[in-house]
């Protein structure tokens, strides 16, 4: 393929609004973006690495059933996304779980926890059900890696994307009045140094900091069913030295009945451990489940992910990014915080910019 110096396009007047945008990433944060572009009349493509949308609301389905591995829940403050979430009722439940706190580093239980400031929510069937409902009618190219954002080469005031997809397919999709990164702010830090677009950006962005995180699941399907079995709670916030979050994934609706659990181990931890072998993050997550559940039965089940970047430490500080001139944004939890929420303000906000 011939090289192209990667200049920036011809400034487009701003006063002529975007019609054809390319949305990178199918989390939380583009698919809001997305879909509110459509709403006002937008052409829009959305271009995501993985083979589905969602982002960290993830759910991983197994033969023992299902585990909510990134985003455990979420939570509503902000009336609009209260007002978009009243559009797919079927998709969101209530989940009322009995969570404690977990106040000593070795596990044990020392008091339970205040009552929720704000509701819990989940997606249902899965955390992944709401983004993949809302992507629908989007055009998804999933399986899809944006590899460079240049000039369009039959019209410099337009952007193309240099992708990679299955069996490392090479494609150039072009035409693009702007492109939107709805990245990890990582990523979408890469993605800029490797296209040389926005400098200034760059160094904003190299300010954030994400942690990363091991996430556990266990299933134990010998767990009788309406029997006891294990802790009296659902959930958990947890002070131990390995472990920050525990949730039982059989007492979130619409989940199927094995008992399920899955575990989060802490920022700090994760950062430590963050190349260690899954095996040897595997025993060390499973001996602290032990130490603060009480539950010695071996799993039949248990599998490790790694999240590098799963939790806002430092943010952007403001909702999103959006330079005019170039038809260029980003948008992010990162860029307000960690929350689901977060990203969907971050997606509606740039959407409302560009718009």
């Amino acid at each position: 393929m011939t090289s192209t110096k990667r200049t920036r396009p011809t400034p487009r007047p701003t006063s002529r609004p975007a019609s054809r945008i390319a949305v990178i990433g199918a989390g939380m944060a583009g698919i809001a973006c997305a879909r509110t572009l459509m709403q006002a009349g937008h052409e829009v493509q959305v271009f995501e690495k993985s083979r589905g949308a969602g982002g960290r609301m993830s759910t991983r389905h197994t033969e023992f059933g299902s585990f909510d591995h990134g985003a455990q829940y979420f939570t509503v403050r902000d009336a609009r996304f209260q007002q978009a979430l009243n559009t797919s009722p079927t998709r969101v439940a209530a989940w009322r779980a009995n969570t404690i706190s977990v106040q000593d580093s070795t596990g044990r239980v020392v008091v339970a926890a205040k009552p929720q400031q704000h509701e819990h929510y989940v997606a249902t069937p899965g955390m992944n059900a709401l983004v993949r409902h809302w992507a629908e009618p989007t055009a998804l190219h999933l399986d899809t890696l944006v590899e460079l954002i240049e000039p369009d080469r039959l019209n410099a005031s337009r952007w193309q994307l240099q992708t990679s997809g299955l069996g490392d397919s090479r494609q150039v999709h072009a035409g693009f009045d702007a492109v939107l990164l709805a990245l990890p702010a990582t990523q979408a830090l890469a993605l800029l140094r490797a296209s040389g677009q926005l400098p200034k950006v760059q160094e904003r962005i190299a300010q954030t900091e994400v942690a990363p995180c091991w996430t556990l699941m266990l299933a134990f399907p010998q767990a009788v069913r309406g029997a006891a079995f294990g802790p009296h709670w659902q959930a958990a916030r947890s002070a131990h030295h390995r472990i920050s979050w525990l949730a039982r994934e059989t007492s979130k609706p619409g989940r199927e009945a094995i008992e399920r659990w899955t575990v989060q181990a802490s920022p700090e931890w994760s950062k430590r451990h963050i190349e260690d072998n899954a095996e040897r993050v595997k025993a060390k997550l499973l001996r602290g489940f032990t130490e603060i559940t009480g539950i010695r039965a071996a799993p039949p089940y248990a599998e490790v992910h790694r999240w590098l970047y799963a939790q806002t430490v430092t943010p952007l500080g403001q909702s999103h990014v959006w330079d005019a001139k170039q038809g260029l944004g980003l948008c992010g939890d990162w860029c307000l915080g960690h929350r689901v929420e977060d990203a969907f303000v971050s997606g509606l906000e740039l959407a409302l910019t560009v718009a």
